[in-house]
């Protein structure tokens, strides 16, 4: 049966939404608008929208083709086209590359059988497996250190990124889009989870710009622990150094037990885990508590882990992550709860999509990794 350009996009789709390996890309494939055209060589995206050319199309057989839609949807995915607009000014080209060597590595590490996909045989596709597990920036300075052979102007790419279009976008709509990755992701993700197939933390982090959510943290902590035992003239007040007043930060040599929550749904990425812990632990150092209860959870407490005093130096590296079904953190306030001693405070970190907030009684601090605001408590973002 001969089918149309658009019906072997569709059935691409399909197929890629089935497979647990590839289900995470459902809601993305399902994000902007998906079409083939004429007067495009191989396939683009402008970080929404996809197209692949007809002629490209037909050159391709059923695999390569899902290989084709895959490597697109992942740029979506990846958030390629907006967090990377430096490395497009500063060489266009390299930061073509780099995008593709990430995507097709990732592609091709989770399919290694080629059950579903394939690698192209009619263009050329950057796969080289020195750069697994690499972002695109570190893959970018890597090329710049090591120029390929045969560099020439706008080469070297399967596909054509949409950097101009990304970039004419204006913030409102940047966060817009933004937004509808992040619930693109939560989509896939419910599938990807029914199917017990990958999520978002297993392909690595999305990366993406970080804001300096690291000195919020800390306030908070300290804040938390003021005048609790001394204070140190080492490091001035943030707080009334903004008053023209030069005070010391109050700090406390030791705390009580602390709770730290971990939302496990996909769209939390391992980065985010890891990144938040490395800051905690760093924290614990000057002000070491009695005790760290660490609980991943989704709709339930997945996993609890214990941490003492002289254990705190190996949290980011022993921690399990467990979890990725739903998301209800009123079970760490059930948990919370059930304390025989109430923690100093609470430190939670998700992406704050839940239908209902807990009402915690003790100083609790959400880090969120997107734009949304929890009550009653104080809030940084992650990202």
């Amino acid at each position: 049966m001969n089918l149309t350009h658009e019906q072997r996009i569709q059935r691409s789709h399909i197929q890629l939404m089935r497979s647990p390996k590839f289900a995470l890309l459902s809601g993305i494939m399902m994000l902007g608008d998906s079409k083939a055209v004429d007067d495009m060589p191989t396939a683009a995206t402008n970080g929404r929208d996809k197209m692949y050319g007809r002629a490209f199309m037909d050159k391709l057989n059923e695999k390569e083709l899902n290989f084709v839609v895959a490597h697109e949807n992942f740029h979506v995915l990846f958030k390629h086209m907006t967090t990377w607009q430096r490395l497009w000014k500063e060489d266009a080209q390299l930061a073509n590359m780099a995008c593709d060597y990430v995507i097709n590595q990732q592609i091709a590490d989770l399919d290694p059988e080629r059950e579903l996909v394939e690698v192209p045989k009619a263009v050329k596709v950057l796969l080289d497996e020195q750069f697994r597990g690499w972002d695109s920036g570190q893959v970018f300075e890597h090329l710049k250190q090591n120029p390929p052979k045969g560099k020439a102007k706008g080469g070297n790419s399967m596909d054509d990124h949409g950097w101009e279009e990304a970039q004419s976008l204006s913030e409102p709509e940047k966060k817009e889009l933004d937004k509808a990755i992040e619930q693109a992701i939560r989509q896939g993700s419910i599938l990807a989870g029914k199917l017990k197939g990958t999520t978002a933390r297993d392909i690595g982090a999305i990366p993406e710009p970080k804001v300096n959510w690291r000195d919020e943290l800390r306030d908070f902590v300290q804040s938390v622990t003021a005048g609790r035992d001394a204070s140190t003239w080492r490091k001035p007040n943030r707080r009334w150094l903004a008053q023209g007043m030069y005070m010391p930060t109050p700090y406390a040599e030791s705390i009580g037990p602390v709770v730290i929550g971990i939302d496990t749904s996909a769209s939390i990425r391992q980065a985010d885990i890891a990144g938040f812990l490395a800051e905690i632990k760093q924290i614990t150092e000057t002000m070491p508590p009695e005790r760290i209860d660490l609980l991943y959870w989704d709709t339930h407490v997945a996993r609890e882990e214990h941490y003492m005093p002289g254990e705190y130096g190996s949290i980011v590296t022993s921690t399990k992550p467990a979890g990725g079904g739903g998301t209800d953190p009123r079970c760490v306030e059930e948990y919370v709860q059930k304390m025989h001693t109430p923690p100093e405070f609470v430190l939670m970190l998700s992406d704050g999509y839940v239908a209902d907030w807990p009402k915690f009684t003790v100083p609790t601090l959400w880090a969120m990794t997107t734009d949304q605001i929890a009550p009653n408590a104080i809030n940084i973002k992650l990202k």
